[in-house]
């Protein structure tokens, strides 16, 4: 406790600390044994008593640790101020950031790539744009959501429409124009 500390803060302190708070719980237990008709005509020193034994047997609080001056910051003992006579200490340099952590690698985006290269997709669709936007991008809700359902039920419908192009007609849509339309939707989402 600081000596420096008025009397009024000293008996706030106090009024707020363990020890007043159980030894006012021993107190009220003097009292409810007075209405109970167990402490005759000394209930007053039951209460004291009990008050001032809670109070004496509870442990004082762990002293509360100082803080740490801050770099730079004069902490009164002379450090970089420099004594007369003697030449000025130089001032820590500032320690540099820690660089941010890589991001991992979603292991989910890369089986979805590893799939697509095996898979004949036209260059123009823009898939292999879109997956580089997707690592750049890092894990995320969007980024989820097309990893692991959007592009692959896209990727789906372009093959399923290739495989049944001849039979389609000739006003079918082109496949190729459908994937690159929807991967450029989903590129839109991502950013």
């Amino acid at each position: 406790m600081a000596t420096s500390d008025g009397y009024g803060r000293r008996l706030l302190r106090y009024l707020e600390s363990t020890r007043n708070l159980v030894g006012c719980g021993g107190g009220a237990i003097g009292l409810g044994l007075h209405f109970a008709g167990l402490g005759g005509s000394w209930w007053p020193g039951v209460v004291a008593g009990l008050y001032g034994a809670g109070a004496l047997l509870t442990p004082d609080p762990p002293p509360e640790p100082e803080p740490e001056p801050k770099p730079g910051t004069r902490t009164g003992t002379g450090a970089g101020t420099g004594a007369p006579g003697q030449p000025e200490q130089p001032k820590p340099e500032p320690e540099p950031k820690p660089e941010p952590a890589p991001k991992r690698p979603d292991p989910d985006l890369a089986a979805l790539a590893a799939y697509l290269g095996t898979v004949p997709l036209p260059a123009s669709a823009g898939v292999d744009a879109l997956l580089a936007a997707l690592r750049e991008a890092g894990p995320g809700p969007a980024a989820e959501a097309i990893v692991r359902h959007r592009l692959p039920v896209a990727v789906d419908g372009y093959l399923r429409a290739r495989t049944w192009l001849p039979w389609a007609g000739p006003d079918a849509p082109d496949p190729a124009a459908e994937l690159g339309r929807e991967v450029k939707q989903l590129s839109a989402e991502l950013d």
